[in-house]
């Protein structure tokens, strides 16, 4: 049954003998299943990754399946972002050949597809947008981080349309909120009015304004210019692709209380798991963070807490009394 969502019908067969026999070691399951110990100890591995199994409070250094309409829902859960990502991209590289092909199309009328060559056109018509705008902006960022300048320019407009009441959503790229100055940019627009999200993979980058106009890059980087997509079908697959990925990301992480220590919600939560044995990739997936996010936070602990080893770390924090 499990093997639609990604695991063996080994580690299956493993999880299912956990689930009817809860006391059983890693003895008893192997003997039951017919298979070497090395066997159950790595499905182990799968199954604490998968979020399906969980140290047991109650008896150090043993193992316990989690609830079982928890683990099959966060497996189902896992499988629909897969597939949310997945359709996502398809609409994101459907509307950039179509608005690529459609700029190349002499039989097609040009007012449809105008290229912005450079940064600078695309910006003053960015500032026009802002100006005239009359119901909303949408925007998706990507990227490992916004330059400065595009940081400033955006400022300025996102100021420039809130100031006339037009609604602005944005949903920016996990890793891009990595970078400090990126965020700090993200943290000062949501208090100002924008309504933000994010998520863990963006496809494309792009600007919708009152549903009307697209832009999306020429190319990876802002110098090239863009693409603006006028009053067509395009525009409409924009939208949807925008309001798929609206729905499925979650809401901005805003600045959370922090206790005498410093420690935020958040922080504290990994801290707990990490307590745990969980992995990296098991905290993210619980917490809703990507890999990267976890490992930077952890790194971050590390070095305050001056410590070389997790281990270390993990007595730091039992000293300090931290949780």
């Amino acid at each position: 049954m499990l093997d639609r969502l990604g695991i063996s019908a080994g580690i299956e067969a493993v999880y299912w003998a956990m689930v009817e026999h809860p006391t059983w070691n890693v003895d008893e399951l192997a003997t039951s299943l017919d298979v070497p110990e090395t066997v159950v100890h790595d499905a182990f591995s799968t199954l604490a990754d998968q979020a399906l199994i969980t140290p047991s409070p109650g008896q150090e250094g043993t193992l316990r399946s989690v609830s079982l309409r928890l683990g099959l829902l966060a497996l189902l859960h896992q499988a629909e972002q897969q597939t949310i990502t997945q359709q996502a991209k398809l609409l994101a590289a459907r509307a950039s050949v179509l608005a690529h092909a459609a700029s190349h199309d002499t039989h097609r009328g040009r007012e449809e597809i105008v290229r912005l060559e450079g940064a600078d056109t695309v910006w003053e018509r960015l500032t026009e947008h802002a100006c005239t705008a009359s119901e909303s902006v949408m925007t998706l960022t990507t990227g490992r981080a916004m330059p400065p300048g595009t940081i400033e320019t955006a400022r300025t407009l996102t100021r420039i349309a809130l100031s006339r009441g037009v609604t602005i959503r944005h949903i920016y790229q996990e890793c891009t909120l990595d970078d400090a100055r990126s965020r700090a940019h993200a943290e000062l627009m949501a208090e100002q009015g924008e309504q933000s999200r994010v998520m863990s993979e963006a496809p494309v980058r792009m600007t919708v304004v009152d549903r009307k106009f697209a832009l999306i890059p020429i190319g990876p980087g802002p110098r090239r210019g863009a693409l603006e997509i006028r009053g067509s079908s395009l525009v409409s697959t924009l939208c949807l692709l925008f309001d798929l990925l609206w729905e499925k990301s979650r809401e901005f992480p805003r600045s959370a209380n922090t206790d005498r220590d410093g420690l935020n919600d958040q922080t504290v939560a990994i801290l707990r798991l990490l307590r745990q044995g969980r992995t990296d990739e098991a905290i993210g997936r619980q917490l809703q963070l990507s890999e990267r996010t976890v490992r930077r936070i952890v790194r971050d602990l590390m070095r305050r807490l001056d410590a070389k080893s997790r281990f270390q770390a993990g007595v730091e924090v039992a000293l300090r009394r931290w949780i």
